[in-house]
C-alpha cells in the first residue's frame, strides 16, 4: 500500500531537521574545542606578557629606589653660620686632646700669605668619614689609608670586647679623628628623649676616653640631624650638644652605601667624585662595617681619583672643619 504523501513529506522534513540538528551540534562542539584550545594558549600569553612587563617595571622601580636612596642619603643644606659656631667653640680650651689630634696646620690662604686667586685658595677640602664602626673591616680601611698617607673620621660606636678597642687606639695612634656616632646605635631607644640620648652619648664619651685617652667633641646623628624616626625636637638635641661643646656634622655628599640593595665599588667611586668639585668642603659619607666590603674595596681609587684632582686635599675633621648641618640650628 502506498503512503500518502503528506506522511513521506513529513518523514523527508524530520530526516532533514535532524541532519541539520546534528550538523550544528557538530559545528558547536568544533567551536568548543576550539575555545578550549584558544582560550587558554590565549590566557598563557596574556598572563606571560604581563609577567614580562611586571618584570620591567620592577626593574626600573628598583634601579630609580636605589637612585633615590641614596640622593636621599645625600641631603645637602649647609649651614653657612658656620663661622660663629667656630668661633664659639674656640673660646674655651679643653683639658683634653681633642679627638686624637691637638692641632691642625693651616694652608698659606688661611694665613692670607696668598692673594686673591692664587691656586691655594681654590683647594677643596674633602674629608672620607666613617660611620658604625669598628668593625671586622676597620683594620683594612686603616692599612689602606696608610698606604695613601691619608687621615681620615671615624665616628664609632660602642664595642667593648678587646679587639674593638686595639681598634679604637690605632684610629687614634695613626692620626685619624674618633668621634662619636652612638654607644648603641639603637634609633628607637636613643631618640626616645633628650635624657635617653645624653646618657648613650655620654656613656660613649667616657667609655672612648677610658680607652683611648682621647675626650670626643665630635658626633654625628645616627641618620643625620634630618632624621626623621627621632620621637623629640631635633633641635632638642642640638642645643644639647651646644651646652656640652660638642659640635655635630652631618654631609653633603653619600657614597650610597648605606642602601641596603648591593652597591658595586665602582658606584661608590662615582657617587662620591660626581660633585666634589660643587664644594669648597666636601664630607664624604661612608661606612665601617662587616658588610660594606665594596666601601673597602672602593677606597683605594677613591684615594687615588682624589688626589688625581690636583686641587683637592684628604683632611681629617678639625676645628677648622666647615659644620654641614642638613637642619638649621635655629
Amino acid at each position: 500500500m502506498r503512503k500518502p504523501p503528506q506522511i513521506i513529506f513529513f518523514k523527508e522534513r524530520m530526516e532533514m531537521e535532524q541532519t541539520d540538528t546534528g550538523q550544528a551540534r557538530r559545528r558547536r562542539v568544533r567551536r568548543l574545542k576550539k575555545l578550549i584550545v584558544i582560550v587558554p594558549l590565549f590566557t598563557i600569553l596574556l598572563l606571560s606578557g604581563v609577567c614580562v612587563f611586571l618584570g620591567i617595571r620592577l626593574h626600573l622601580v628598583s634601579r630609580d629606589l636605589r637612585e633615590a636612596l641614596a640622593v636621599l642619603d645625600t641631603v645637602s643644606a649647609i649651614d653657612r653660620d658656620a663661622a660663629a659656631e667656630n668661633a664659639a667653640d674656640g673660646a674655651g680650651a679643653s683639658p683634653f686632646t681633642v679627638s686624637g689630634i691637638d692641632t691642625v696646620e693651616k694652608t698659606a690662604a688661611d694665613a692670607g700669605e696668598n692673594a686673591p686667586g692664587d691656586s691655594v685658595a681654590e683647594i677643596h677640602k674633602v674629608y672620607l668619614t666613617f660611620d658604625d664602626g669598628p668593625s671586622s673591616n676597620t683594620g683594612r680601611i686603616l692599612d689602606i689609608l696608610a698606604e695613601y698617607d691619608v687621615k681620615a673620621t671615624f665616628f664609632v660606636v660602642g664595642k667593648e670586647d678587646e679587639q674593638y678597642r686595639e681598634l679604637y687606639r690605632r684610629i687614634v695612634d695613626e692620626g685619624h679623628t674618633l668621634a662619636m656616632h652612638s654607644y648603641s646605635h639603637k634609633y628607637d631607644e636613643i631618640y626616645q628623649s633628650v635624657e635617653s640620648y645624653s646618657a648613650d652619648l655620654t656613656k660613649l664619651q667616657e667609655f672612648l676616653y677610658d680607652t683611648t685617652g682621647v675626650w670626643c667633641r665630635y658626633c654625628r646623628f645616627p641618620g643625620g640631624s634630618s632624621n626623621t624616626v627621632s620621637h623629640v625636637d631635633m633641635h632638642e638635641l642640638i642645643d644639647y650638644l651646644d651646652e656640652q661643646d660638642i659640635s655635630y656634622f652631618d654631609w653633603n655628599i653619600s657614597s650610597g652605601d648605606a642602601a641596603g640593595a648591593p652597591i658595586s665599588a665602582e658606584d661608590i667611586v662615582r657617587n662620591c667624585t660626581a660633585r666634589l668639585g660643587d664644594y669648597d668642603e666636601a664630607i664624604i659619607l661612608m661606612h665601617d662595617a662587616a658588610g660594606k666590603n665594596s666601601t673597602v674595596a672602593a677606597l683605594p681609587a677613591l684615594i687615588e681619583k682624589i688626589q688625581g684632582m690636583g686641587n683637592a686635599e684628604l683632611l681629617p675633621i678639625t676645628d677648622d672643619t666647615e659644620r654641614i648641618h642638613h637642619i638649621s640650628n635655629d
